[in-house]
């Protein structure tokens, strides 16, 4: 018998296969000329390479070094040169424009706007400047023949003690491109109350959650989705996961029933939560009474 070798994609079918990316740090993965060019400008004079190709090799090394130290210390870096708004603005914009290159479709990057703070920057013009790049990266990757939605997630670091703030930030900017609220950091000696607090907040106003990971699932059948994201009741309004569209999406409302998002579609469950008949019973082979009665609803 002769067997058949598989059909295993090469390189470039991956790379122009639509992909959606849900947890990538705005902060870790910066272009190395770009970093060295930014520190050139803001007079930082502490990268460990000065030359592109070099730093490059001395990110890559570091990062898969296996030494949580020297893995943090790339961080250090990056934050370092993304303390004013032209740097914000460059990196977002590159971001989206690299991630696009790469076949991406829909990207959820996260980053704390708190650590942008030492070159007097407020947290919202840190916000606005990281929103205003990634629309332009969407617009330079759509003149480059791509097409990519980018959403922000805003972190609070745990040390800092600033939850509530960030992810009330979150809430003021879910319509401008902000699509969720994320909580990070050593959770070590952390009290979890006020982390607590910030979640509730966040939840009661629309805005997504990611604690640490962001998952999806239909609130009413259990049933977590195949590669979607939530929108509608669980994300922030305006910056739906689907939507490829500049204009706003309407606001969720209390009569509204919760919509799920995919590359393609939003699902939009159909039946109300009262009329809904007991679940059946679960099998590989039959889907929920919930998600059976999902429709297809166009952005």
């Amino acid at each position: 018998m002769t067997s058949q070798t598989p059909n295993v994609p090469d390189s470039d079918q991956i790379r122009r296969a639509p992909k959606v990316l849900l947890h990538d740090h705005l902060d870790g993965g910066l272009r190395p000329g770009t970093i060295v060019e930014l520190a050139r400008a803001q007079g930082y004079d502490s990268l460990p390479e000065t030359e592109p190709d070099k730093l490059g090799v001395w990110f890559r090394e570091a990062a898969d070094s296996g030494s949580l130290p020297r893995y943090l210390e790339t961080f250090a870096h990056t934050c370092a040169v993304m303390q004013t708004r032209e740097a914000l603005f460059r990196v977002a914009a590159e971001c989206a424009e690299d991630l696009a290159e790469d076949g991406v479709v829909y990207a959820e990057i996260r980053y704390a706007p708190e650590q942008h703070l030492e070159g007097g920057l407020t947290l919202e013009e840190v916000v606005e400047a990281v929103n205003e790049g990634f629309r332009e990266g969407e617009r330079v990757a759509r003149a480059n023949g791509h097409r990519i939605r980018v959403g922000a997630l805003l972190t609070a670091m745990r040390h800092a003690a600033r939850a509530l703030e960030i992810a009330e930030l979150a809430n003021s900017y879910r319509d401008q491109g902000v699509v969720g609220f994320d909580i990070a950091g050593a959770e070590a000696s952390r009290p979890p109350a006020t982390s607590t607090r910030s979640s509730t907040s966040s939840a009661r106003t629309t805005t997504s959650r990611s604690t640490p990971a962001r998952r999806s699932a239909c609130p009413r059948s259990g049933r977590r989705s195949s590669g979607a994201a939530p929108t509608g009741s669980a994300t922030a309004s305006g910056s739906s996961t689907t939507s490829r569209s500049p204009t706003t999406a309407r606001s969720p409302s209390a009569a509204s029933p919760p919509t799920y998002g995919t590359s393609a579609s939003r699902w939009r469950c159909a039946r109300p939560p009262t009329s809904r008949p007991a679940r059946p019973p679960r099998t590989p082979s039959t889907r929920s009474d919930c998600c059976a009665s999902c429709i297809s609803v166009s952005p």
